[in-house]
């Protein structure tokens, strides 16, 4: 028996995996066939040899045509790297690939392997989105021994394996999807690719809890691992990247869904902001650093009496738990009395927000909702705040400014430790020490 989230192994069935401390993911996995192994007298395969000595190429990367995904990847793909994909069903995460290897297609070819559709399906969605090329080649395959020996014939730039669940080993007796078989089949190719230089692209399935399925090893074995995020009733998507061993793995890349497919986003602030019109209470625009691009999302607080005994609590974009912590410190600090007031918190757009930096902003859209006032317009709030009320720094100050301004933003709320890293003077800079203060300057004038 074997854990289908950790890969632990167990001559018997247990309720909980002693590995992940998961409960009911034991499944059976018959043992494959033996297979010869080397002796230690045998010769080695490698010699070890100097890092200095490694010869580099002066062409590192392979540009995805994409730009987004280019700025995800920190500026494309690194030969012999193998990037794993992953996203809800429906999500574009095909879609993204197919236009990526069109862009790549156009210069070099690229190898396209579909185990969940057949060569008519991928054409029509081809024809589509406008991507059919003569140098991008598709095979419906799932065996993992032909996909290997395509490769080693077509000699393509990249590999795109969609997806790695539909993959098997022929000498492996499990099915296709189980722990062993996603195990060997992306070693495998990741051997592949470490030995021809291919880049190898991976898309993965994602378990009902939102995480990749598969044993967590997958995650450690590739280079790379992105995932494609958004509502299903919004048009947006969001790609991030949670581990990049060639760079930040801060960076997000915004794409609009439309029936030509995935389009690059230039100004991706404008999905988050509301459309103008008289300021209303409880909205305040906050600056969010993802890697190296300010996201300018606005934050909208209702706050109204509970007809129950306990006071409800919604969130919607943003950390459930740092809106409640900022209700406390409104409560404690500054006198609003939040104890028996329901609270909805909502991140406009449907964007997702975790940088503490957006923690003067929720306070503000809280105590604006409680109090049916709106904030001053024009004005953008960028800081952290503390449990005693305090306003901490934050990282990237001026780049967020430069941008604010550059969207039309004549005010921002900031914090005073910030004050050495002011450079921006094309908007008036109003340093706070506390929320108190903050919430005196954004009153409506």
């Amino acid at each position: 028996m074997r854990c289908r989230e950790c890969g632990y192994y167990s001559p018997r069935w247990l309720g909980r995996c002693p590995g992940c401390g998961q409960w009911e993911t034991f499944v059976a996995e018959a043992p494959g066939k033996p297979k010869s192994r080397k002796t230690s007298n045998d010769n080695p395969t490698s010699v070890p040899v100097p890092l200095n000595t490694i010869p580099v190429d002066e062409e590192t990367r392979y540009p995805s045509g994409i730009a987004e995904l280019d700025r995800v990847l920190g500026g494309g793909f690194v030969p012999g790297s193998v990037v794993l994909v992953g996203g809800d069903p429906g999500i574009g995460k095909s879609t993204l690939l197919l236009q990526s290897a069109h862009q790549i297609g156009c210069s070099s070819p690229v190898l396209y392997v579909s185990g969940e559709e057949s060569g008519l399906q991928v054409r029509l969605r081809a024809e589509r989105l406008g991507t059919l090329h003569p140098n991008l080649y598709l095979a419906s395959e799932t065996d993992i021994e032909v996909i290997e020996q395509h490769i080693k014939v077509l000699g393509p730039r990249v590999v795109i394996i969609d997806s790695i669940q539909t993959a098997f080993q022929s000498d492996l007796a499990a099915v296709p999807g189980s722990v062993g078989q996603v195990r060997e089949c992306t070693l495998r190719l990741t051997r592949v690719a470490k030995t021809t230089g291919i880049p190898i692209l991976l898309v993965g399935h994602v378990t009902k809890e939102g995480v990749l399925a598969g044993p967590r090893t997958l995650e450690h074995m590739v280079d790379t691992v992105l995932y494609l995020e958004g509502e299903r009733h919004h048009s947006f998507r969001v790609l991030r990247g949670v581990k990049n061993r060639f760079g930040s793995t801060n960076e997000i890349g915004i794409f609009e869904m439309t029936a030509q497919g995935l389009v690059e986003v230039a100004n991706p602030s404008r999905l988050f902001l509301s459309s103008g019109g008289e300021p209303v209470s409880g909205a305040t625009v906050v600056s969010s650093l993802e890697g190296t691009r300010p996201l300018f999302v606005e934050i909208q607080a209702l706050v109204s009496p509970t007809g129950f005994g306990n006071p409800r609590r919604m969130t919607a974009g943003v950390d459930y738990n740092r809106v409640v912590l900022m209700a406390a410190v409104l409560e404690k600090r500054v006198g609003l009395g939040l104890s028996n007031q329901d609270i909805y918190v909502n991140a406009v757009g449907g964007v997702k927000l975790m940088e503490p930096a957006v923690d003067l902003g929720i306070a503000l859209a809280l105590a604006s909702g409680f109090r049916d006032v709106p904030l001053a317009p024009g004005a953008v709030v960028i800081g952290e705040v503390g449990l005693t009320g305090e306003v901490r720094p934050v990282r990237g100050i001026n780049q967020r400014l430069r941008e604010a301004a550059k969207l039309g933003f004549n005010r921002a709320v900031v914090p005073e430790a910030n004050r050495a890293d002011f450079a921006v003077a094309e908007m008036e800079i109003n340093a706070v020490r506390t929320v108190a203060q903050a919430l005196e300057h954004l009153a409506d004038r």
